[in-house]
């Protein structure tokens, strides 16, 4: 059975490693990104795309967005929004034009993806008065298939400072294009929620003083995410630095006794 899961996984890796990732974009058509977690919001996309076109939203067929993209790194691990390919797959986004400078700092910035060819086929534009681009290259950051095996966990949980960047941005779309639900869809179409999920956001009794949608996102995933969103624990320090901390406050108590 062993061998049986080696010679699957080896498999696996090949054919990811067989599809083109990052390929060099043709320069004689437009470039466009489809956003699909953190870059859905406008203050996000727009620090590393400054000058990109107006963002559009859209449905993608034949992904499925998740919590699959962990952090390399093992201390202070994150899972992130990640998409894989699966032809049954749905979830809304947006798409937005960028020029090759911006490309390649998207690029950058999702150093742990692989920026795949999406056809413009498989986006269904959602806003009425907007539309398909005539032609272009359309991009989309996606992780191997396997990634979506690797669900989060203790080591490498959902931060609520991230989940709050994606829902915003999809909170700024439904208002923005009148799409009720959208953001709600949002949610729904993500797949892989865990109860491994922390709450670090700073001062997090008051959410609104650095999160001005805190409220509203917390209602959002509540009333989407009940089960889970109830056993969501607020972040607190390591053990080893709660320890060093009482310590230090036993040494400075006794320094003054």
């Amino acid at each position: 059975m062993r061998i049986l899961l080696f010679l699957f996984c080896l498999a696996a890796d090949a054919a990811s490693a067989a599809a083109p990732c990052n390929a060099a974009p043709d320069p004689a058509l437009g470039q466009y990104i489809v956003g699909y977690g953190s870059l859905m919001q406008d203050e996000s996309r727009l620090r590393t795309s400054p000058h990109a076109g107006p963002a559009q939203p859209v449905e993608v067929a034949g992904y499925r967005r998740g919590w699959f993209a962990k952090t390399p790194w093992s201390h202070f691990g994150t899972t992130f929004l990640g998409a894989v390919e699966d032809p049954a797959g749905r979830f809304n986004a947006m798409i937005y034009q960028v020029d090759a400078d911006e490309l390649a700092a998207t690029d950058k910035r999702e150093s742990g993806y692989c920026r795949a060819r999406v056809a413009l086929a498989e986006l269904r534009f959602l806003d009425p008065q907007g539309g398909a681009p005539a032609s272009g290259e359309a991009w989309i950051y996606v992780v191997p298939a396997q990634a979506a095996a690797r669900s989060p966990d203790r080591a490498h949980p959902i931060v609520q400072s991230y989940v709050d960047i994606f829902v915003s941005g999809c909170l700024e779309q439904e208002q923005r294009f009148h799409l009720p639900g959208f953001a709600r869809e949002c949610l729904s179409s993500t797949s892989a929620w865990s109860a491994h999920w922390v709450n670090d956001r700073i001062y997090p009794r008051r959410p609104f003083a650095f999160q001005p949608r805190g409220r509203e996102i917390d209602r959002l995933l509540e009333a989407a995410l009940p089960r889970l969103y109830e056993r969501m624990r607020i972040e607190s320090p390591r053990p080893e630095k709660q320890k060093a901390r009482r310590s230090g406050l036993f040494a400075r108590l006794k320094r003054k006794g």
